[in-house]
């Protein structure tokens, strides 16, 4: 029986899981997965309410939801993306940034999810700053926050891949700051039930080991090759466009090398969670991460595809 695995938007960043749709990666593992574009929300709620067997999404969302719903069940036991995608891009250059630059500037936040903006903040309480006393603009997309930078109606913005290269192609922006700089963020992650966990433990073993291949595939492959073979999920974005993408997130080493969350990852994400008042208190470790797969899967040591 096939696999559902919603997707909640389509990202650069979340190269690794088109790599392994491209390479007929869940094929080779003998796993036939379906992936549904279904929204951030859903998820979750696609999870709890049986719409969807996995999801990819962010942890963040996940001890929301153990915040509200403590028998939520909810478990993640694939980390993907490692650290935060996101990047602060100026209108002018600032080459030697420092987190005290954000409080003299007008700063457009990301407004389609609230991860990078928790993060964010959090990374200025970390400096000693009060992020309340940015002057933030909220509620613009990233594309209009875009078009105001370049209009000079922005010091500085938040954005993620491709805007990033396309401001800095046309000398429109300048990166300042590159959130994955900071270290182990767990920002993506399968997920799924507790008990669907148990009941199909092979299946999301499958997929744990075809993820893991397309890892070890994605870090031993060049940016244009890796661009050329997920082009059909970003049809209008140029080649090279796309392979400056996935060349600058691998420099900053935004993909896992395997597929265990790290404490310490989770750590700084839920500390982000509760300083940004999403959550109060979320939930442990232990309580939504199950890496036994992972370390199985590694244990195995499968080739790469």
């Amino acid at each position: 029986m096939a696999l559902t695995l919603f997707e909640p938007f389509r990202a650069v960043f979340y190269t690794p899981f088109y790599a392994a749709h491209a390479l007929d990666a869940y094929g080779a593992e003998g796993i036939d997965v379906k992936m549904v574009t279904a929204g951030a929300e859903a998820t979750i709620s696609g999870l709890i309410d049986g719409s969807t067997d996995v999801t990819w999404g962010g942890p963040m969302r996940i001890q929301n939801t153990y915040d509200h719903q403590p028998d939520c069940g909810i478990v993640s036991f694939c980390e993907i993306v490692t650290r935060d995608p996101f990047f602060v891009v100026g209108r002018e250059p600032r080459p030697e940034f420092q987190m005290p630059d954000m409080m003299d500037v007008r700063f457009g936040s990301v407004s389609e999810v609230n991860t990078p903006w928790l993060c964010l903040q959090e990374d200025l309480r970390r400096a000693g700053l009060d992020p309340g006393k940015v002057d933030r603009v909220i509620g613009q997309t990233m594309a209009e926050n875009d078009a105001a930078l370049r209009a000079g109606e922005l010091d500085v913005i938040q954005i993620f891949q491709p805007f990033v290269e396309q401001l800095v192609a046309d000398g429109a922006g300048h990166v300042w700051y590159a959130a994955a700089a900071r270290g182990a963020t767990s920002y993506t992650t399968l997920s799924t039930l507790k008990g669907t966990l148990k009941t199909r433990r092979e299946d999301m073993a499958r997929m744990t080991r075809a993820l893991y291949r397309t890892q070890k595939w994605l870090h031993l492959t060049d940016a244009p090759d890796i661009a050329r073979a997920i082009a059909d999920f970003f049809p209008a974005l140029p080649p090279e466009t796309l392979a400056a993408c996935i060349t600058r997130y691998k420099a900053l080493g935004l993909w896992g090398v395997n597929p265990i969350l790290p404490r310490d990852g989770f750590d700084r994400l839920q500390a982000s969670g509760l300083s940004g008042g999403l959550f109060k208190t979320g939930a442990p470790y232990e309580k939504c991460v199950d890496i036994s797969l992972a370390r199985e899967v590694m244990e195995a040591d499968p080739p790469s595809l």
